[in-house]
């Protein structure tokens, strides 16, 4: 059988369509996720790959796509067998056509769990690789994804393995023609483009044809690579709970035959298209190819995020000890105490006022919105704080996108607080993203939308983690996603002081310290006791009695605070100050005396 590569350099590939929607259809509303089929129906799989080459698919891709642990609820062993089992159906699928097919062992993205680090998810894509490859598997696609996060070195893996392979990577886009990490179609081609280990690359599923080919059409396809299409079938409707696709096999054909003409190399289907969709296409279809290959890449020109071009960042890199203030939004709509508390910290020459993003899982006005406010009001830096608790991902690019439009630069990037346990009835954690992913995410937007003047935005350091190691080693992933500094919580003892002096050692970056002044024997115990994350300790406590004022109180707080920065002075490259009740006049006392 020709080379695949061979082929496509003359002639043009159909593919086949969908697998799950396909299945589920034929199987009934109560059939167990396609990929266990591999084992339990064997006959009902191998039938649709027929199925599909009857109708002129070239190309049929395994029933594997979500063969993973994470999707099936399987350990590593169980999916393997999926895996062998699966390419094996699609092996004696094509024998008893006795056509002339290739087969693409088929890998979609790997969910990862909300509060990991992903580190172990590119192991288990390698595994799932090592398996294909052990049953001869010589063309890979890797279908659905979002950003180029793992292919570049799962591609080069594979080569290392096998060099004759052919791989595919395509990508999931909305009808605007973004992926959900924010990155455009153009980009994406252009990008692949100039790594070698890849053959093709293209899009599938997300979208209908008439929205990718009205994508394609605006994009410069100039590329080494072969390109591949595989839309929807169109957009589901929802009854009871099921996405059903409409049957508009002769609408899609057309759609696939203005596609081809755009120099497509490879044209499938992917969610709600059926062998007749196939059959359409091959009908509509001329074969020859008609795009020229260019010897190189034409990939864009890269966009430099610089900091530089921030504020806040540039008085930092100047050596300034820069001042930032988080004040607490207000529970309610009375906001006179928070915008008081702006205009004397104006007052008091701080660089910053940060908002939290209604900690621990209490809702409080929301952030951004009360940012844009207090900048525009009282004309002072603003850095709202963004949990990724409580926004799915497109309000979270909503609402990044307003905050842009509204003069907002800096943010902190947290993965939040959980819902508090009485609350978790009603109330739905979201985490769409962990605090990496979403830095990852904004990264992706600084390039696509703001690489004029580019989001700043800052992540947690979490110094008192057990391994701090571990730390370090979340902190330059966080840097890798475009973090350009780091906040931490309050610090009171030496030994926190040495840890955050070993981080500095390690990590080149900025850091502002947390300061938090106590104010009294009670706030100074609770927070010791209570607050997960902060060391207060007890020759700390001691200074504080049960029965002084108001005022003696905060004298021993500010006292204490004064001493934490001048210990940090050649460490911190600002400071973080976390006021109690907001009450801002302990910064002018601290900073002014």
């Amino acid at each position: 059988m020709t080379n695949i590569k061979e082929y496509l350099k003359t002639y043009k590939l159909v593919a086949d369509g969908a697998f799950g929607t396909y299945y589920q259809q034929l199987a009934g509303e109560n059939a167990e996720i396609a990929e266990a089929a591999n084992t339990t129906n064997k006959e009902l799989v191998k039938r649709i790959h027929k199925e599909y080459i009857q109708a002129g698919a070239k190309l049929i891709r395994t029933n594997t796509f979500a063969a993973n642990t994470i999707s099936l609820k399987k350990d590593i062993n169980a999916v393997k067998m999926i895996l062998r089992e699966a390419y094996n159906n699609a092996e004696v699928a094509v024998k008893e056509s006795g056509k002339e097919v290739y087969i693409a062992a088929d890998i979609g993205p790997i969910p990862a769990m909300p509060f990991e680090d992903d580190v172990d998810i590119e192991d288990e894509y390698k595994e799932i690789i090592d398996t294909f490859l052990e049953c001869g598997a010589e063309i890979f696609c890797f279908e659905t994804f979002s950003d180029m996060k793992h292919l570049p070195e799962l591609a080069e893996y594979i080569k290392s393995k096998n060099e004759n392979t052919f791989i595919i990577s395509q990508y999931s886009l909305n009808k605007y023609g973004y992926t959900k990490m924010g990155i455009r179609a153009e980009r994406i081609i252009n990008e692949i483009s100039q790594i070698e280990c890849i053959d093709a690359v293209g899009f599938n599923c997300g979208i209908g044809s008439a929205h990718l080919y009205e994508i394609l059409k605006k994009s410069k396809i100039e590329s080494n690579k072969f390109i591949t299409s595989m839309p929807n079938s169109g957009y589901p409707e929802l009854l009871q709970d099921r996405a059903v696709y409409s049957g508009n096999s002769d609408y899609f054909a057309e759609n696939a035959a203005k596609i081809s003409e755009l120099g497509i190399n490879i044209l499938g289907g992917c969610c709600g298209t059926t062998p007749l969709y196939i059959e359409k296409v091959n009908e509509l279809i001329d074969f020859k190819n008609n795009r020229e290959f260019i010897t190189q890449g034409t990939a864009e020109k890269t966009v430099e995020v610089n900091p530089l071009q921030n504020k806040f960042y540039q008085q930092m890199e100047a050596g300034k000890k820069v001042i930032a203030v988080e004040l607490d939004p207000p529970y309610g709509a009375d906001d006179q105490k928070v915008m008081d508390c702006a205009h004397m910290l104006k007052a008091t020459g701080v660089d910053m006022i940060t908002f939290a993003d209604s900690p621990m899982g209490k809702a409080r006005v929301d952030s951004i919105m009360m940012g844009i406010k207090v900048s525009n009001e009282v004309g002072i830096s603003v850095m709202p704080h963004i949990a990724c608790r409580d926004k799915n991902a497109i309000a979270m690019r909503a609402g990044l996108l307003g905050a842009y439009l509204n003069g907002i630069r800096n943010f902190l990037f947290v993965t939040g607080d959980p819902v508090p346990t009485e609350n978790r009835g009603d109330i739905s954690g979201v985490f769409d993203f962990n605090s990496i992913k979403l830095m990852q995410y904004v990264n992706e937007m600084n390039k696509e939308h703001f690489a004029k003047e580019p989001l700043c935005f800052g992540g947690a350091l979490n110094y008192n983690r057990p391994n701090l190691d571990m730390e370090i080693l979340r902190m330059e992933k966080k840097i890798a996603a475009g973090a350009s500094y780091f906040l931490t919580q309050p610090i009171y003892s030496d030994e926190d002081i040495e840890r955050i002096a070993k981080v500095k050692e390690k990590v080149d970056t900025k850091i502002l310290c947390g300061i938090m002044p106590l104010i009294s024997y009670r706030n100074a115990s609770f927070i010791k006791n209570e607050i997960y994350g902060i060391n207060v300790p007890d020759e700390v406590l001691a200074r504080f009695s049960p029965d002084m004022s108001r005022t003696e109180g905060e004298a021993v707080g500010i006292e204490i605070a004064k001493e934490v920065m001048v210990k940090l002075k050649d460490i911190a490259d600002g400071y973080y100050f976390m006021l109690p009740f907001n009450r801002v006049h302990l910064v002018e006392q601290i900073l002014n005396n």
